[in-house]
């Protein structure tokens, strides 16, 4: 997978997090004190949150595995 797919994924991924985000802040648990606690969309976000995490770290290390190519 090339750098500009994973990146496409991870804009794709930030999308739909800031969809999910206007979406939590207009549910009415969320205006509770503990709402992200048992709050399932922000359960959602966070699991965003990671997968992008993840794809950011993968990004970083293609991109060092081609800087090493090109230093040899």
């Amino acid at each position: 997978m090339s750098i500009d797919k994973v990146q496409e994924e991870v804009d794709l991924l930030l999308d739909e997090r800031d969809k999910l985000e206007v979406k939590c802040d207009t549910l009415p648990e969320c205006e509770q004190d503990d709402g992200c606690n048992t709050c399932e969309t922000y359960k959602k976000i966070a699991e965003f949150d990671a997968k992008i995490a993840e794809l950011e770290e993968k990004i970083e290390s293609m991109m060092q595995e081609e800087e090493e190519d090109e230093d040899e």
